[in-house]
């Protein structure tokens, strides 16, 4: 799973909302319809990349060193950046270095015989998950940001397990089963931090579109990611 806490740490105490049911202000929607602008274009891009990184032929290796750098622009630059202009040229370069990495992994699924449809099916679980999601927060409004410290919890959990699991494969134990339990949550986790972070949006808890930007691909990234991995380990290949 990659870098997901880029706005979990705001979950407590961002912001009370009971205006449920009333019209968005120009504000929000203003910062609504820049972020999934922003969102659409840098999911496109890292599309393309991925695609890119398929047609070189990129390795594991290199695939690691662009997460890692991905990392880095949005741990220690974006923050930095996010106000101004430059922002969104560390978001293209953030989600860009993102779909290289991704290219090994979807190399490996194409590959199989059914691979392709496996992809398209993540993808398609991926788009009903959001969207439904999405289209929940806008029409009621409802705030969720007494999910954010719940969210953080298991984030943290899950990466702690992560580690664990990573460990344990190391020394020969067969982590198969625990892989897909963290495949799962991960799918939980992520479905609970689309309704967080629109829901800030939505009530005015996030006015920075780019960081809202950033929250809500990671979001979607990780989600698809363990989607493929839950239908590629049920699947006949």
């Amino acid at each position: 799973m990659e870098h997901r806490n880029v706005n979990a740490q705001h979950g407590q105490g961002m912001y009370s909302a009971s205006h449920a049911g009333t019209d968005l202000s120009a504000s929000t929607t203003k910062v609504l319809r820049n972020t999934y602008s922003l969102l659409a274009m840098t999911l496109a891009f890292s599309a393309i990349m991925a695609a890119v990184s398929m047609s070189v032929g990129l390795g594991r290796g290199a695939s690691l060193v662009c997460s890692i750098t991905a990392l880095v622009l949005v741990w220690f630059v974006l923050p930095r950046t996010a106000n101004s202009s430059a922002g969104i040229g560390v978001v293209f370069a953030f989600t860009g270095l993102m779909g290289l990495s991704l290219g090994p992994m979807l190399h490996y699924y194409l590959a199989l015989p059914s691979g392709g449809a496996m992809v398209m099916q993540a993808l398609g679980g991926t788009a009903l998950v959001f969207f439904s999601l999405f289209a929940y927060v806008v029409t009621t409004e409802k705030d969720f940001s007494f999910m954010g410290g719940f969210l953080f919890a298991g984030l943290m959990v899950v990466l702690f397990a992560m580690v664990g699991g990573l460990v344990a494969s190391l020394f020969g134990v067969d982590v198969s089963a625990f892989q897909l339990a963290m495949s799962a949550a991960i799918v939980l986790l992520m479905s609970g931090f689309i309704l967080f972070d629109t829901s800030r949006i939505v009530n005015g808890g996030e006015t920075n579109y780019i960081m809202a930007t950033t929250a809500l691909y990671l979001n979607i990234y990780n989600l698809f990611v363990s989607l493929l991995h839950l239908i590629g380990a049920f699947s006949d290949d």
